[in-house]
């Protein structure tokens, strides 16, 4: 395989591992200075040069995309993507997962768990969106911040507004986070390649920070993690779109919340404290699926007019409940189930066998049409409606009258 390892930074510790572990693995790795390329846009033939020069054919490329250069480094990897070199982390993927409110938002809508976060510009909105946290503490992040830089712990509510309004100030946005005190000083990073967690380490913060953030000075160890939070970094890391990425958790009494998703985990500390070869990981991921990769199916099956890809919910009362996928009459509709997803749980192909459940999801191919009469109305959301504490005396009066 030849894999080129996007990266401005050549000897720094993960992109040398990464050369390293592909090297001894025999294959030809080359970093790319991500600044260096060129990108060359014509009818039928997306190209790229490098140093100025057309670059060679590459089976792979790995991107190693810094925050400062983000937006170029994503239209590099694009590019990759369109001359069909494979890459386990999409430009699209990269992109969500960098901004934080952009990936609570996509996080938000699937089951998974998140601290409860708030993003408001208008400063009559901040204590509101603090109480509907529950009050301070609170945590407020600038959106792009990373190694725990732009992360403060408001200890009270005028503290928090005046933080507020001086990042405001100087054109930041902003994230209002709920306090986790359950897991203050704690966070576990797992780092997830294609469809499992390679290593876990757990990050405890020194002294007075509360941010466990290595380059902050945090303790790393090692720690075999739950099935529910393997799970749940994996599920995270692909709904962004990536294969490889670091899945940071806080370990609430609710079990796992996500606080951030990174696209270029560092590789020093994970392998420090696991003593486990996290870019052979990574490498032996990449080989395997040059030789045979991913397709992403929403994007590959809607070539055909009038066909496509969509997932069916089985809410209670569905005529299909009860029955096996042979026995519903999907198959006669010309729509295949390609997984049915009960809970957590994920049944590719799952057989024709298999009885539908209230609250299934299926993710089916065939003919829109037919699937759209399958779809149930879509219901109004309830509104959350706060409930005020009467006055004790009021209610006496109330019960005497």
């Amino acid at each position: 395989m030849k894999l080129g390892i996007l990266s401005v930074a050549p000897n720094c510790y993960s992109t040398r591992r990464l050369k390293q572990a592909a090297t001894e693995r025999g294959h030809k790795a080359t970093v790319l200075n991500t600044l260096r390329f060129a990108i060359e846009l014509e009818h039928g033939e997306p190209d790229l040069c490098f140093r100025s020069k057309h670059i060679s054919d590459y089976d792979a490329v790995l991107p190693r995309v810094g925050a400062s250069i983000t937006y170029f480094g994503t239209a590099v990897v694009r590019q990759f993507e369109q001359m069909d070199v494979y890459t386990p982390n999409t430009a699209n993927g990269i992109t969500n997962s960098r901004d934080k409110l952009r990936a609570l938002q996509i996080l938000s809508r699937h089951d998974l768990g998140i601290p409860h976060t708030t993003f408001v510009r208008d400063r009559a909105d901040v204590l509101p969106a603090i109480e509907r946290l529950g009050g301070a503490p609170v945590i407020i992040k600038i959106l792009e911040g990373t190694q725990g830089v732009g992360v403060i712990l408001a200890e009270s509510t005028k503290v928090a507004e005046a933080i507020i309004e001086t990042l405001q100030s100087a054109k930041q946005n902003v994230l209002i986070q709920r306090f986790i005190k359950e897991s203050r000083g704690r966070d576990i990073r797992a780092f997830v390649v294609g469809d499992r967690v390679v290593a876990a380490m757990r990050r405890v913060a020194q002294g007075d920070e509360f941010r466990s953030n290595v380059h902050r000075g945090g303790r790393a160890e090692r720690v075999e993690v739950s099935p529910e939070f393997e799970e749940t970094a994996v599920r995270a890391a692909q709904i962004m779109g990536l294969r490889v990425a670091g899945v940071d958790m806080l370990e609430s009494d609710s079990g796992p919340l996500i606080m951030e998703v990174n696209s270029s985990p560092g590789l020093e500390g994970i392998e420090s404290a696991t003593e486990l070869d996290v870019a052979g990981a990574v490498i032996d991921y990449i080989a395997t699926q040059v030789a045979f990769p991913e397709l992403d199916i929403r994007q590959k099956l809607t070539v055909s007019r009038g066909y496509g890809v969509a997932e069916l919910q089985m809410p209670e009362g569905s005529p299909l409940i009860g029955q096996t996928i042979t026995d519903s009459g999907l198959r006669e509709r010309d729509i295949v189930v390609l997984n049915l997803t009960r809970g957590t749980s994920v049944i590719s192909n799952p057989r024709g066998s298999r009885e539908i459940e209230a609250n299934d999801r299926l993710l089916c191919y065939g003919k829109l049409d037919a699937m759209r009469d399958l779809i149930p109305e879509k219901r109004r959301r309830k509104r959350r409606v706060k409930v005020q504490k009467l006055d004790p005396k009021l209610l006496e009066d109330l019960e005497t009258q």
